[in-house]
């Protein structure tokens, strides 16, 4: 009886473990709005308005080379340029955006993203 205890523990455990990893890993992959700088906060209002872009390329098509992103046929996702303070380069911040109004936040060139949250 006792080694059931024991088992029923520790299974209780790790199912524990793996949820609050599962929960917290999801939270890594999104972002709220507010959460964002205010230069991305900027950017995504810039892409909901239509423009107009400070950089040329702002628009261009993002090719989810890295496959971080849900697979879409190409020509699905657009890249914007998010301004970093201190750079005289475009930097390594930009809000990818799909075609279904979905949006994603990345602060090391496409190294990793962030599906940005929106508030109903």
């Amino acid at each position: 009886m006792r080694d059931l205890q024991r088992f029923l523990i520790v299974l209780l455990l790790a199912i524990g473990s793996a949820f609050a990893f599962w929960n917290t890993s999801s939270d890594r992959q999104t972002i709220d709005v507010a959460r964002l700088p205010p230069e991305a906060r900027e950017t995504l209002a810039l892409i909901k308005q239509g423009g107009p872009f400070p950089y040329q390329r702002d628009g261009i098509v993002f090719n989810n080379f890295e496959k971080l992103l849900p697979l879409q046929p190409r020509g699905y996702y657009r890249e914007y340029t998010v301004k970093t303070p201190g750079r005289k380069d475009r930097g390594p911040k930009r809000i990818v955006a799909g075609k279904e109004a979905e949006y994603y936040y990345t602060e090391d060139h496409y190294k990793s993203f962030r599906r940005i949250r929106e508030s109903p």
